[in-house]
């Protein structure tokens, strides 16, 4: 008999030991060493077992990607749910996003890299990020009254601050206290102050 036991997952969990694995590997390796032999004997399981689960290189490299995705979405909910204000809103879920960025952005960056993957999922992509608009522009306009377009136009451009800081933040040209700081300070300070003007200068 060998001494070595073959553990026995569940579908779901097996699929995570995949997606896992592959994360590692691309992490440490680059996007090219993500090649379903290697997974394969990365997770210790078979070429054909990877194949049940993930049809193809880029389906895997896909649901790997949605995965993080995912991941993020769900804990910037469950933020947001907790703020008892709006500017524990911007702060919950802006430490949410940079430290998410920090620890998981060279893996997302290198998902993105590959066209493949970065087209299966870029519809997706917009369907998240529109959501994620229109929940921070209801937020604005009962945190400050303003009007739909002004709100839509703030909430877009902040979004944009928010991922230069966290391109910052990966790279290690910004800590992050700082980036959160400074993305705070930009986010209420310019709030505040297009809450004063004219509803005619939206």
């Amino acid at each position: 008999m060998s001494s070595r036991t073959r553990t026995r997952l569940t579908p779901a969990a097996r699929r995570d030991q995949i997606l896992d694995v592959a994360a590692r590997l691309i992490v440490e390796e680059g996007l090219q060493a993500a090649t379903m032999e290697q997974l394969a004997r990365s997770a210790g399981i078979s070429k054909a077992l990877v194949y049940n689960y993930f049809a193809t290189r880029d389906v895997l490299l896909g649901a790997l990607l949605q995965r993080e995705q995912a991941e993020l979405g769900a804990r910037g909910m469950g933020a947001a749910l907790q703020a008892q204000s709006f500017p524990e809103l911007i702060a919950r879920t802006t430490r949410l996003y940079l430290e998410h960025v920090r620890d998981r952005g060279p893996l997302i960056a290198a998902l993105l890299g590959d066209p493949a993957t970065a087209a299966l999922m870029e519809a997706e992509s917009r369907v998240s990020r529109d959501q994620t608009v229109r929940y921070f522009v209801r937020a604005t306009r009962r945190a400050y009254g303003l009007p739909l377009p002004r709100a839509i136009a703030a909430v877009d451009l902040l979004m944009a601050v928010t991922d230069r800081a966290g391109r910052l933040v990966a790279q290690g040209d910004l800590d992050l206290p700082t980036a959160v700081d400074m993305c705070l300070k930009i986010a209420l300070g310019g709030l505040e102050q297009l809450a004063r003007q004219p509803s005619d200068c939206a």
